[in-house]
């Protein structure tokens, strides 16, 4: 898919780009990737990351394999209005942990006519629809699930298991907290 506008194109409408799937699936690499060709179309691109990603470097994006971009941390969806106002293409990593707003500013981003590629786990450990992410989907003009490899069958995996002993909702974490598995594996471990 070649989403790069050019900047003769002149249709005043944006767009939604939403990549999603388990943890491990390479989510913020396929992020990451759309960035870099967004610049070297000559884009004006702005990133952002929740203040709730503490996995890695506070004010970058990093993926699973430490490929990583500058960012700025957003405490609430509503900041991104402001501090996007001169970018043509708006990238988001972590969506499932910003609030349920970011899909009216998502499209209201589009409608001024800017490219939104927006990027987060579509299920929580549970296997439920993850925070604003389903909304998300329903909106957005392309979808992209990627999918990881089950490390219990080496299969496919659409699930991403918890492998410590917590309730919480969001436990934020890497390969010692979970794992990525595979439908039969998810209903194996009792989820």
């Amino acid at each position: 898919m070649f989403s790069e506008r050019l900047k003769t194109q002149k249709d005043n409408l944006g767009w939604i780009e939403v990549i999603c799937g388990s943890m491990f699936s390479g989510k913020t690499e396929e992020l990451i990737r759309r960035i870099k060709r967004a610049k070297f179309a000559k884009q004006k691109v702005q990133t952002f990351k929740p203040r709730k990603d503490t996995r890695f470097k506070n004010k970058e994006i990093v993926s699973h394999n430490e490929i990583s971009l500058k960012s700025t941390v957003i405490n609430n969806s509503s900041e991104i209005l402001e501090l996007s106002k001169e970018a043509e293409v708006i990238a988001i990593d972590e969506a499932q942990f910003l609030d349920n707003k970011i899909v009216d500013v998502c499209n209201q981003l589009a409608n001024q006519g800017r490219r939104v590629i927006i990027a987060g786990l579509d299920m929580d450990y549970k296997g439920k629809p993850f925070g604003p992410m389903p909304n998300l989907l329903a909106v957005a003009e392309y979808i992209t699930k990627l999918h990881a490899i089950c490390t219990r069958t080496g299969k496919m995996a659409n699930y991403t298991h918890r492998i410590v002993k917590n309730k919480e909702l969001i436990v934020v974490g890497d390969e010692t907290k979970y794992e990525a598995v595979s439908r039969k594996a998810f209903k194996k471990l009792g989820n």
